[in-house]
């Protein structure tokens, strides 16, 4: 399992919309304090983080914007950037603007945006992704070309078999971050046609036998979904596809004690969906 914290370069003062109880340290963990123990920030700090955070606004409302190929992208005033940053933490228009990109991409239309040596400087200073994408770690899998997106747009992480369940606090404590700390308001757990992961709980099942080394385990973990799924009519793979994305969704919608205080408030919306490898396409479940 790979996970990568896309540009967390330095230590982060404080969890601006976390719960009281909750900062992470240096290398990205989760430690607990209670807000007593929080020193005021320096004004210089606080400064700085939001001169970042609004610079990150600023991109996700230029994508926004730029959701049509046919639109050109005007530069966005700093007083602009509190009323488009709004549209751009709408999950709802995310989840659209990342299923117009991949349309383009499936119809080999793609504008591979943001991918420009004059696109990386913006982003040295922080970042403000747009989504979090949990996906499979499989190579034909790729969410930035998927959704047709560019540098600092999505906040990925990726596991074979786009697993959550007992994923432990490499893939909880990523999504935490982005969540918390980034502010991304829109998180998919996409799965994709053709899975070798659930392909081989499904196989297990029916074979009864016994995976080597850690193989065994990722399989055990998705086992749940491919049993759920038997005796359903249609394609036994697919639909063990299926249910293990909507099992993931269902998990990271009750993990305490970040992810699921914003679900409940609404604040975050967690959605399912699977690519299909034959087409470029991703259909969102439910």
């Amino acid at each position: 399992m790979h996970v990568v914290l896309m540009g967390y370069k330095k230590r982060v003062p404080r969890l601006r919309p976390a719960p009281e109880s909750s900062r992470f340290s240096q290398q990205g963990e989760a430690d607990v304090a209670s807000s007593s123990d929080r020193s005021p920030e320096p004004e210089t700090q606080a400064s700085r983080r939001k001169f970042i955070r609004l610079s990150g606004l600023a991109l996700g409302a230029a994508r926004l914007s730029a959701s049509s190929p046919a639109l050109a992208v005007e530069p966005i005033e700093p007083a602009a950037v509190e009323s488009s940053s709004r549209a751009a933490s709408d999950p709802e228009a995310v989840l659209k603007l990342l299923l117009e990109g991949n349309k383009r991409f499936a119809s080999g239309n793609a504008t591979h945006p943001r991918r420009k040596p004059e696109d990386f400087a913006p982003l040295a200073e922080g970042q403000a992704p747009m989504a979090i994408i949990l996906g499979c770690a499989d190579s034909r899998v790729s969410p930035e070309l998927v959704f047709d997106q560019g540098v600092g747009d999505l906040f990925v992480v990726r596991v074979a078999g786009n697993v959550v369940s007992a994923a432990g606090a490499a893939i909880k404590g990523s999504i935490e971050f982005a969540v918390a700390e980034l502010g991304a308001r829109l998180i998919i757990v996409l799965g994709h046609g053709a899975c070798g992961a659930v392909k081989a709980a499904v196989e297990h099942i029916d074979a009864n036998d016994v995976l080597p080394g850690a193989i065994r385990e990722l399989v055990d973990l998705i086992r749940p979904a491919a049993l759920a799924a038997r005796g359903k009519p249609g394609d036994k793979l697919e639909n063990a596809i299926e249910a293990n994305v909507m099992r993931g969704v269902d998990r990271i919608k009750t993990l305490d004690p970040i992810l699921s205080e914003y679900v409940k408030k609404g604040e975050v919306k967690v959605v399912g969906a699977v690519y299909e490898l034959r087409t470029g396409l991703v259909k969102v479940l439910g």
